[in-house]
């Protein structure tokens, strides 16, 4: 479906954007041209310097911040699908400048989706977090939003074909901020914070994120979002997994932090279908038929008040496994 098309990846110099840039590269050489759109000019220096336009012609770099409309248009122009990647993610750093997490989450998206529809794009997959799923903090509130508007979105294409869809997931194994790179640096001092010891997350590796983007980007009909099935890790297993030997003092969680994730919750079920790999909560007034999309996707409804929760998951990371994974999808040095 990539061939001759041109993609554009908001926030591509991030842990997931620069994923998905090395697996398009890597599996659709016949696409037309790959841009990586972000505002950090310094990680779009040091990313180019890895993808080089000499072994990559197709790609492009191009500076640009979401909060800019009309940059977003010019960038857009000619551009087939846009991955929406750019966030401000860091739940801490939004609680303490919450504008800006706004201008970026909320606005950012409201740009995209305008600039989508005034130009020739015919596809959208944004990207959101478990987070947003029952917010506690602004983080998740924006992404949220961000959500709700993206599915919204489809009800105003008018005679546009475009598609807007979304894909949610839990932490990505090795993304930057996230806690098992800090746990790997952290055991260097022998000693390995705990906010508490009875917190779970959902866990997913990178290539598995950028896979659920790609499914997305091929077969949502609009105003889906889409949600895989991974399995939890207890805080405590990773730990053991990365520092058996290290001090691990219990400091309290951190304000809008919770104890378990989730990604689905009892009201949502009325709207979600289970497709084998994903869920997907369907959008409530979708413009198309939901018996189709039922037998197209061989998709099965769940029972009234199914939720999904990182604690409550029948799915779980032991300590071995977590090792494995460590070694094979964040540091392949790593040893206990």
């Amino acid at each position: 479906m990539l061939k001759n098309k041109s993609i554009l990846i908001t926030g591509g110099t991030g842990s997931l954007g620069k994923a998905l840039t090395t697996y398009i590269l890597d599996n659709h050489k016949d696409i037309k041209k790959l841009i990586i759109f972000s505002r950090d000019e310094q990680k779009q220096f040091l990313m180019a310097q890895e993808f080089t336009s000499t072994q990559f012609p197709q790609i492009r770099f191009l500076l640009g911040d979401v909060r800019d409309k009309e940059r977003l248009k010019r960038a857009f122009k000619n551009v087939d699908y846009v991955i929406h990647a750019a966030a401000m993610k860091h739940v801490h750093l939004a609680e303490y400048n919450p504008d800006e997490c706004i201008k970026t989450n909320i606005g950012g998206a409201e740009n995209v989706i305008y600039a989508a529809l005034e130009t020739n794009v015919e596809r959208v997959v944004a990207l959101s977090t478990d987070k947003a799923c029952a917010p506690i903090n602004l983080y998740g509130a924006t992404k949220l939003t961000s959500d709700k508007l993206f599915v919204a979105a489809n009800n105003i294409t008018g005679w546009n074909p475009i598609k807007f869809s979304v894909v949610r997931y839990g932490n990505v194994m090795g993304s930057n901020g996230s806690v098992i790179p800090f746990f790997l640096k952290k055991r260097k001092e022998g000693v390995l914070p705990i906010t508490d010891p009875n917190m779970t997350r959902f866990n997913i590796s990178i290539i598995d994120g950028v896979k659920m983007v790609m499914h997305a980007l091929e077969k949502a009909w609009g105003g889906e979002i889409f949600i895989p099935k991974i399995p939890s890790y207890k805080i405590m297993d990773v730990v053991k997994a990365i520092g058996p030997n290290c001090e691990h003092p219990i400091v309290g969680i951190r304000p809008g932090e919770k104890i378990h994730e989730e990604m689905i919750t009892p009201s949502d079920s009325f709207y979600t279908y289970d497709l084998g790999k994903y869920f997907t909560i369907l959008p409530s007034k979708p413009k198309w038929n939901v018996d189709d999309f039922i037998v197209e996707n061989k998709a099965i409804k769940v029972e009234e008040g199914f939720a999904y929760n990182s604690g409550d998951n029948k799915e779980w990371e032991t300590v071995e496994s977590l090792r494995r994974l460590i070694k094979e999808h964040v540091d392949e040095n790593f040893i206990t």
